[in-house]
């Protein structure tokens, strides 16, 4: 039985115009788009009828092969040919493109010029006011990343009552533990109260001695607590809601947010910003390894020398008291590094600054990081005042070093925090 007759192979349409048929339609990407008709006889079509392969589309674009991978070819060799001419005519750089290419360049440029505006505009938001969605949005995503903690948990009733509507008062810890619910053990060797004035153009910060000796309420667990201690005795015994109940019984002064900064956190957030500079005005030796030696003068610090340098007190006459002057003026260098021109308008730092505070502080439950920020947009470090709560010094009970407050002096204060009147009070205290 003889084989059935081959079918006659079908004329190229390339060729059809060799023998007076028709000029074949032009393929895209040799000058001319296909019409719907041109795109039904597409690489995928033939592609569907080749079984195992029907999957694959052969593009110009993906280096396919026939006769539109040839027509690429050609395109992108006219294309090279045309920089080659617009160079020697005297064009540069994009100029010296074909008008397509540099299209796209000017798309790519675009696009990372607009990713680089949201972080930018981002911080514009949180440092300095802003109202686009992009910038809303990254600060809800910063405030959403931000570790909790009910600080306010078990307080008693009769808590001191809001005064000024407008101003906030907000308590800054600083421990060696981030988790607020494992707190045996540890101590808040920072204690800051933060009084923001009601129309938020200026801020005053606080800060209590740790070794300030105080009445510290009975812990909710009634095992300690209940006598008088150093104030950062409540932290281990009651944590976060006892220092709380402790600070807002002593001042008389209605704690409205809790933020919690571990120290390694300072670390980051330093090294976050490319360190800050700073004047020792001591010339000491760290007794924490590896036992830096800190020479009086001007000094660039990273995260880890900084943090070092702002926790000696062994050191200095006045101990704590001098501890505390340091780490003033150390927050002061952090806030003018985080507000300066070249933070601003860097993104990638600008970001990392943002992540490692996220990552670093823990805040109360109502928090809110969008509008807190937004309240606080116009404030500086130029705009803070720093303070510290009055003593008369230290003294010694039950073999303990402890400050002594200056309840005289300290009363006063409190009450002019309450009132919103710390300005008055500051100006009195300089006219002494």
């Amino acid at each position: 039985m003889s084989p059935p007759p081959t079918a006659a192979r079908p004329a190229r349409p390339d060729r059809l115009h060799q023998r007076g048929g028709a000029a074949p339609a032009k393929v895209r990407g040799c000058g001319a788009r296909p019409g719907r008709a041109d795109q039904g006889h597409s690489h995928r079509s033939r592609a569907n009828t080749r079984g195992k392969r029907s999957n694959r589309v052969h593009s110009p674009l993906i280096g396919g092969r026939g006769r539109a991978a040839r027509c690429a070819r050609r395109t992108r060799q006219r294309r090279a040919g045309r920089a080659v001419a617009g160079r020697k005519r005297g064009y540069s750089g994009n100029a010296a493109l074909p008008h397509r290419l540099r299209s796209g360049i000017r798309h790519t440029v675009r696009s990372v010029k607009r990713r680089a505006l949201v972080i930018t505009l981002a911080v514009v938001f949180l440092l300095a006011g802003g109202g686009l969605g992009a910038a809303w949005a990254y600060g809800r995503s910063l405030d959403h990343h931000l570790a909790r903690t009910n600080a306010f948990a078990g307080l008693p009733s009769e808590r001191p009552t809001e005064t000024v509507t407008g101003a906030l008062n907000i308590l800054v810890l600083g421990s060696d533990s981030r988790d607020p619910d494992s707190t045996t053990d540890s101590r808040t060797d920072t204690i800051m109260l933060v009084h923001v004035d009601a129309d938020h153009q200026h801020a005053y910060s606080i800060s209590i001695p740790r070794d300030t000796w105080v009445y510290v309420p009975e812990s909710a667990d009634g095992r300690n607590g209940g006598t008088k201690a150093k104030i950062n005795a409540a932290y281990a015994w009651g944590g976060t809601p006892l220092v709380v109940q402790t600070v807002e019984r002593y001042t008389g002064v209605r704690i409205d947010h809790v933020v919690l900064v571990d120290f390694a956190g300072f670390a980051r957030i330093t090294d976050a910003l490319g360190g800050v500079d700073m004047y020792v005005d001591q010339s000491i030796t760290s007794i924490h390894p590896p036992y830096r030696k800190f020479t009086k003068g001007e000094h660039h610090f990273t995260g880890a020398e900084a943090l070092d340098y702002v926790r000696q007190r062994y050191q200095f006459k006045d101990g704590d008291f001098t501890r505390e002057k340091h780490q003033q003026a150390f927050l002061k260098a952090l806030m003018d590094k985080a507000a300066s021109t070249g933070t601003l308008t860097d993104p990638v730092r600008l970001n990392a600054f943002l992540q490692a505070v996220t990552r670093s502080v823990t805040v109360d439950e109502d928090f809110d990081l969008v509008d807190t920020a937004l309240a606080l947009r116009d404030l500086r470090a130029n705009d803070i005042t720093f303070l510290t709560s009055p003593s008369t010094g230290t003294a010694t009970v039950d073999g303990q070093s402890v400050v002594e407050p200056d309840t005289v002096k300290a009363k006063a204060l409190y009450a002019a925090v309450r009132d919103d009147t710390v300005a008055q009070w500051v100006a009195a205290q300089a006219s002494r």
